[in-house]
C-alpha cells in the first residue's frame, strides 16, 4: 500500500495541514457499514423549521448566514447553497428567529410564521452612508495592532461548554469517498487563557468507500480540533500575532455592516520579500470595539515545492504530492453582553498527486466545518484525558455506522449540501439493500 503522511502540529502551518493519509486500510472493511444500533430520541420536544436564506433583490443564496433563536444561544448556519434547518425547542416557540449576514440587514421572524416544508427568508443588502465610507483609519497597521491588543476585552472571559456539529468530507476527483459527521462538546477556555480547547465526542456516524480510494488512503487527522484551531482570536499566532504582522501588508479595502454595526474590511497579504508561504485574505472588524467578526483567508500555495516540504512527511515512491489550494472561513457571534465568541469555521484543501509513470494526475479535495449550536458558561474542569478526543484523533476511526435520518435527535446540524445529500441517499439505499 502506498502511503502519504502530512504533518499536523500546532503552528502557523496547522491551518493547511489538515490531511493525513493512513498507512494501511483494513482489508475486510465494508464500503458502507451499519453495525451500530439505531438510537431513539424523543422528537416531541422540538419543532423543525427549514428554508433558504437569499438576497432580496437577486435571489442569490447567502452562504453561512447565522440562524439563531432570539434571546438564546441556540443557533446554526446556512450551508453553501443558503439552505438551513433549525430545531426549535417547544418551550421556545414563542420567540423570534433571527437571521444575519455581513452586509445585510438583520431580520427577525416570529416562529409562528414558519410553515411546514421549506421557507424562503430574504435579507436586504445594506447601503453604507457615504459619510461612513469616507472615515477610514489612517494607518491599517495600527488598526490590526489595536485589534490584537483588545482581544481580551472583546471575547469571552470565562470558560464555556459548547455543543457543536462537525462534518468532514473527502472527494477523489468529483466523487465523495468519505463522509463523517458528529455532535461534539467543546470545552473552550477563556480567550485570555492560552490553553487549547478540548473536544469530547457525543455521537457520530461515518461512511467510507474504500474501493474508490485506490492506492492512497486519505483521512483527516485532528478533525474537530482543526476546526477549533481556526478560531484565530483564541490562537492569533496561527495566522499572525504582534510579531508576524510585520510579514504582511494591510489595507482597509471597504466598509460594510453586520446587523446594526459598521464593519471595516481589512485586507492582508504577505510582503513580496517574505519567501515562506503565508496567508492572504480579509478580516471584518467592528468599528466600535475593534473585534474581528469574520475572517476569510487562503494559504499562499504558489511555491509548490516549498509548501510540499512544509507539509509532507512521507509520500509514495514515484509520486509528487502537493497542496494546490487551502481556504478558510471563521465566523464570530456576539452575546447579549457584547462579548464575541467562535461560532463557525470551515476549511477546504485540495491536493494533487502526480505519478511518475501515469498519464493522469489524481486530485483529492477535503472539507471540514463546525457550527456551534448551543453553549453555556461553565465552572467545570476541562474534559479528562479518558473522555476527550486526542489531538491527533481521526474521527472516522472513532465512530462507526451510518444510521437513519432521525439519528441526530434534537441536536441541530448543518443542512447538507446537495452533493452530500446525494451521497447520503446513496448510503441509505445501500443500507436498505443490506437489510
Amino acid at each position: 500500500m502506498k502511503t502519504l503522511m502530512i504533518n499536523h502540529r500546532k503552528s502557523v502551518i496547522t491551518l493547511l495541514a489538515i490531511i493525513a493519509a493512513i498507512i494501511t486500510i483494513t482489508p475486510d472493511a465494508q464500503a458502507f457499514t451499519s453495525g451500530e444500533d439505531e438510537q431513539q430520541f424523543d422528537t416531541l420536544n422540538y419543532v423543525l423549521i427549514r428554508g433558504t436564506v437569499e438576497d432580496e433583490d437577486n435571489g442569490d443564496p447567502l452562504a453561512f448566514a447565522t440562524v439563531a433563536i432570539e434571546g438564546s444561544n441556540v443557533a446554526t448556519v446556512s450551508n453553501s447553497s443558503g439552505n438551513f434547518s433549525l430545531k426549535v425547542p417547544k418551550n421556545m416557540t414563542d420567540k423570534n428567529i433571527r437571521f444575519s449576514f455581513i452586509g445585510y440587514e438583520k431580520k427577525y421572524i416570529p416562529f409562528s410564521e414558519f410553515r411546514k416544508g421549506r421557507n424562503t427568508v430574504r435579507l436586504k443588502m445594506i447601503t453604507v452612508p457615504l459619510i461612513e465610507v469616507s472615515v477610514f483609519p489612517s494607518d491599517p497597521n495600527l488598526l490590526i495592532k489595536a485589534v490584537l491588543n483588545r482581544r481580551d476585552e472583546n471575547y469571552l472571559s470565562q470558560p464555556v461548554k459548547m455543543t457543536a456539529f462537525y462534518r468532514e468530507t473527502i472527494k477523489k476527483g468529483w466523487s465523495y469517498v468519505s463522509l463523517s459527521e458528529a455532535v461534539v462538546e467543546v470545552y473552550k477556555h477563556s480567550y485570555e487563557d492560552p490553553r487549547e480547547d478540548r473536544v469530547r465526542l457525543h455521537i457520530g456516524r461515518k461512511s467510507t468507500d474504500y474501493d474508490k480510494l485506490d492506492t492512497l488512503a486519505f483521512k483527516l487527522q485532528g478533525g474537530p480540533y482543526t476546526a477549533t484551531m481556526l478560531d484565530m482570536m483564541k490562537d492569533p499566532y496561527l495566522l499572525f500575532d504582534n510579531e508576524m504582522i510585520d510579514y504582511y501588508n494591510f489595507k482597509i479595502s471597504n466598509i460594510t455592516r453586520i446587523e446594526d454595526r459598521t464593519i471595516y474590511v481589512l485586507s492582508f497579504e504577505q510582503k513580496p520579500h517574505v519567501n515562506i508561504p503565508l496567508f492572504y485574505g480579509k478580516l471584518y472588524i467592528d468599528t466600535e470595539n475593534l473585534a474581528v467578526t469574520r475572517a476569510i483567508f487562503n494559504m499562499n500555495t504558489e511555491d509548490r515545492d516549498e509548501v510540499a516540504r512544509m507539509f509532507i512527511r512521507k509520500k509514495p515512491l514515484g509520486a509528487r504530492v502537493y497542496p494546490t489550494e487551502a481556504s478558510y472561513i471563521v465566523n464570530y457571534r456576539e452575546d447579549e453582553n457584547g462579548k464575541w465568541y467562535f461560532g463557525y469555521s470551515r476549511g477546504q484543501a485540495s491536493f494533487k498527486v502526480k505519478w511518475r509513470r501515469k498519464l493522469f494526475n489524481t486530485n483529492y479535495h477535503t472539507t471540514l466545518e463546525m457550527a456551534v449550536t448551543d453553549w453555556e458558561y461553565t465552572e467545570d474542569k476541562p474534559f479528562r484525558g479518558s473522555d476527550r478526543l486526542k489531538m491527533n484523533a481521526i474521527l472516522e476511526d472513532e465512530v462507526s455506522g451510518f444510521s437513519n435520518p432521525d439519528f441526530w435527535g434534537d441536536y441541530n446540524v448543518i443542512e447538507p449540501e446537495q452533493p452530500i445529500e446525494a451521497a447520503i441517499r446513496k448510503i441509505q439505499r445501500k443500507l436498505e439493500r443490506v437489510e
